[in-house]
């Protein structure tokens, strides 16, 4: 009678609301209340399918987005894209999976908004849709979009700290760097990893329903007896049953379940089952309602004891702080995260020219040579007790002990008459040997030996050396890996006449330094006239290179170019030595040692200082062509420049007093003589002879100052350099090669009247990526907007003269004076307005 009763009433109700449709008062019309698509569910359906496919195509979206950002391929020019320009403009190609669209969501969703969090709306568009389209509950609505809310929140702002400062602050997005800046500036780093510790705990208590009470200290059995007891009286009923009570445990929110299954149990009552059959259809039972407010009551004895376990073990995480390693930002900072998989170069990559196969025959040549030159002093009066022969890979040092009575100065003039009888070119008197007491006569070799560039590096000298920069330069007369340490140089100076062996000099000092050191720790700065003997290197210029922001390639052959490089290098020396100076320290190692260890904030304008060797080729070229405009920034670098990690490595085949002036060989005290015309050369580079009697093809002498060593240079062919080069070359690199600071010449601090009639198309894109990045840069415009550097700087004046961005300051970018992006609007569309305002006839 009762499901009558409500059928009844139900079909009344369709024949007052349903069958009868509203009349107008206008027309009298009748108009349904609602459409049939939308009466039937079918709009509910369609909705939810699209909320899932918009969650698949996010999907496809962020995971591209993320895939290509750390693979130096992601689509950031997209933020500055109009969503006109997204749908419209068929001339910008996406890389993303999705589309354009789906790369400017990614940039919006992830880069500027929640990071990697972004996906917890994914996850709320799938779940919503299926539950809408095929009435399915995957997960509970409410508890989802309650858990994915405060996701959005917490998750930015945690993974922002974790990661600030490394290629991974993307995680976080720009909200959550932001405010985990933010909130180390209120609370510090402590603070703020307490802090979010704490919202994690709280987050989790409220996602799981977990109790925060602290373990109770164990009873006696008597009295857990006694407290179990006392349990069961208190929440014990006459007609609750055990059955009854696991049904609500496992789905405490279905009504209709419960009260059939305590129907079912209680048999006894027939009157019960009745009323329970019609609750699907009208759950207004007062026999419903009773138990159900009764029922969840002999739930909490079980969940207490639940749930005390769980919080023991939260209480332990919270006590041993297991997650408090993970927090990079107590780690000292590494500064090759950024190629974390970079691999150095390997030997096999150099060739091996069989060094040390000719020692052992040369022991005829060295009685003969002994007995000369025995002969020949004998010939002139002068006895020796002893002499010692040293074999070297190019030259023979002959010691000899004269005896007693015996003036040097007379054997030093009889170096023409030893070189007559020994008949060979390149006779060195060495007299007397500094430290030893002896007088050295140095004989090339028949044979000499060519040294290899492999047989130095896989040295132990070499591989053991804890040199900043160590370059290794070849071998001694002792048949020693020569290694230096470029750092303590602190610059070169090497001279020699044309095709003696500068160029496989300048090569090996750079390979040496290639097989030791990680890109991020060192870059060259590459200056080649001759535009032929450099080039090789262009391979790694996004590994190891440093540039201009306005030059297109980064080894420099432009004479013009030099002089605007060596300033940008002085404006870079200038800017380090501020840091050195904030930092109170007084050289590049202090420094990165104390930003290693995190002791100095990137936020007041600290980095990581690389080294910057400058390798200059054909000095003479450049002097006579330029003179005193390079003269003068680079001897300002041979002065000031070693602290600070600038290093110079300068070569020329004409070492005359107007190219090596006195005020640039008083900074070089390490110089490097190759074999030289004359002997005026060779005092010109060495401060003494001797340059002019070497054999060549990479015989030198070394002069660090106090010390002349002989030395036959480590030998790096042309195919060696290109394979180790296509090595590097092809790893992971960079965006770009280093950029070292803008450089102003006059004509660039011209002032230029604003005419918005001739304004560059791109002009309102440019500010507005200007002003949503706050940096007026030249090369920043050139990279987001694919421009040349000429029109790149013609729109950079324009907006320096329409005032939104300041004038030129050296290394610094330009000063941004319009604050964010809706002043920015309103300042073009006064722009806009005027000049239509001015065309407009009265």
């Amino acid at each position: 009678m009762v499901k009558k009763g409500n059928t009844l009433k139900k079909s009344a109700f369709k024949d007052e609301f349903e069958d009868k449709p509203l009349k107008t008062k206008k027309s009298g019309s009748k108009i349904p209340l609602l459409p049939s698509w939308v009466s039937d569910g079918r709009a509910v359906k369609i909705t939810g399918i699209f909320f899932v496919l918009l969650g698949i195509y996010l999907l496809f979206a962020f995971s591209s987005y993320l895939f290509l950002y750390f693979n130096w391929a992601a689509d950031d020019l997209f933020s500055t894209f109009s969503f006109k320009s997204i749908l419209f403009d068929t001339d910008v190609e996406a890389a993303n999976w999705a589309g354009r669209l789906g790369a400017a969501l990614s940039i919006l969703l992830i880069k500027k908004g929640f990071g990697i969090a972004a996906f917890l709306i994914i996850l709320v568009l799938i779940v919503t849709g299926i539950r809408m389209a095929m009435s399915i509950s995957l997960l509970p609505a409410g508890k989802t979009f309650r858990n994915s809310l405060l996701g959005l929140i917490w998750l930015p702002v945690a993974l922002g700290f974790i990661f600030q400062n490394t290629a991974y602050a993307i995680l976080g997005g720009v909200t959550g760097y932001q405010s985990a800046h933010w909130l180390q500036g209120v609370l510090g780093k402590t603070g703020t990893a307490i802090g979010l510790l704490f919202t994690l705990v709280a987050i989790l208590a409220l996602a799981f329903n977990m109790p925060l009470e602290l373990p109770k200290r164990p009873a006696d059995p008597g009295e857990e007896d006694e407290t179990d007891s006392a349990n069961v009286k208190d929440f014990a009923f006459p007609n609750s049953k055990k059955n009854s009570q696991n049904v609500i445990l496992e789905d405490k929110y279905n009504t209709v379940e419960f009260s059939v299954d305590h129907g079912e149990n209680d048999l006894n009552n027939p009157a019960k089952p009745t009323g329970e059959k019609n609750i699907p259809e009208k759950p207004v039972s007062d026999n419903g309602f009773e138990k159900i407010s009764y029922t969840p009551e002999p739930v909490k004895p079980v969940a207490d004891v639940e749930f005390t376990i769980e919080n023991q073990a939260i209480e332990k995480e919270t006590v041993t702080s297991d997650q408090l390693p993970r927090f990079t930002i107590d780690t000292e900072f590494d500064p090759t995260l950024e190629l974390p998989n970079y691999q150095y170069p390997t030997l096999d990559l150099l060739d091996d020219y069989g060094s040390g196969a000719n020692i052992s025959v040369q022991k005829d040549e060295l009685e003969t040579n002994k007995n000369r030159i025995v002969d020949t002093l004998a010939n002139y009066s002068i006895q020796i007790d002893k002499i010692k022969a040293t074999i070297g890979p190019t030259v023979t040092l002959y010691e000899i002990i004269p005896a007693p009575g015996v003036r040097i100065s007379k054997i030093k003039n009889l170096e023409d008459d030893i070189a007559l009888s020994l008949a060979a070119m390149g006779i060195r008197i060495i007299a007397p040997i500094p430290g030893k007491g002896t007088i050295g006569i140095e004989v090339p070799n028949l044979k000499p030996e060519i040294v290899s560039m492999k047989s130095i590096m896989g040295s132990e000298r070499f591989m053991d050396s804890r040199y900043e920069l160590p370059f290794a330069m070849g071998k001694t007369i002792q048949n020693e890996p020569y290694i230096a340490d470029l750092t303590k140089m602190p610059h070169i100076l090497m001279a020699g006449a044309t095709g003696q062996g500068k160029s496989v000099g300048l090569n090996a000092i750079i390979t040496s330094i290639l097989y030791r050191k990680h890109p991020a720790q060192v870059k060259f700065v590459m200056i080649d006239p001759k535009k032929v003997e450099l080039t090789l290197f262009s391979k790694i210029e996004r590994h190891f290179l440093a540039k201009l922001p306005d030059s297109e390639e980064a080894i420099i052959t432009d004479t013009r170019k030099v002089v605007r490089t060596l300033n940008s290098l002085n404006i870079e020396m200038d800017n380090r030595y501020d840091l050195l100076k904030d930092a109170q320290v007084r050289n590049i190692k202090e420094y990165n040692v104390r930003f290693v260890e995190r002791k100095l904030n990137p936020l007041n304008g600290h980095r990581f200082l690389p080294y910057l060797i400058v390798v200059i080729d054909e000095f003479a070229d450049l002097i006579m062509t330029a003179g005193k405009e390079i003269e003068a920034p680079l001897t300002r670098l041979a002065q000031l420049a070693r602290a600070i990690g600038i290093h110079l490595v300068i070569a020329t085949q004409r070492p005359s007093v107007n190219i090596i002036t006195g005020t640039i060989k008083a900074n070089f005290p390490a110089r490097i003589a190759f074999r030289v015309i004359s002997k005026i050369d060779s005092r010109t580079i060495l401060d003494t002879g001797g340059a002019d009697q070497l054999v060549g093809r990479g015989d030198m002498l070394l002069s660090t100052g106090s010390d002349l060593i002989r030395l036959q240079c480590a030998f790096v062919d042309t195919h060696e350099v290109e394979k180790v080069t296509e090595f590097i070359g092809s790893q992971r690199a960079y965006p770009d090669a280093y950029n070292l600071p803008e450089f102003a010449d006059e004509q660039d601090t011209k002032e230029v009247e604003f005419d918005p009639s001739e304004r560059d198309e791109l002009f309102e894109d440019a500010a507005r990526l200007i002003v949503q990045t706050q940096q007026g840069s030249t090369s920043l415009l050139q990279r987001k907007l694919k421009l040349g550097y000429n029109r790149a700087g013609r729109i950079i004046d324009q907006l320096e003269s329409a005032g939104i961005v300041g004038p030129f300051e050296g290394s610094k970018a330009r000063e941004v004076k319009v604050a964010n992006e809706m002043a920015l609007e309103q300042f073009l569309k006064d722009i806009n307005s005027d000049h239509r305002g001015n065309n407009i006839p009265y």
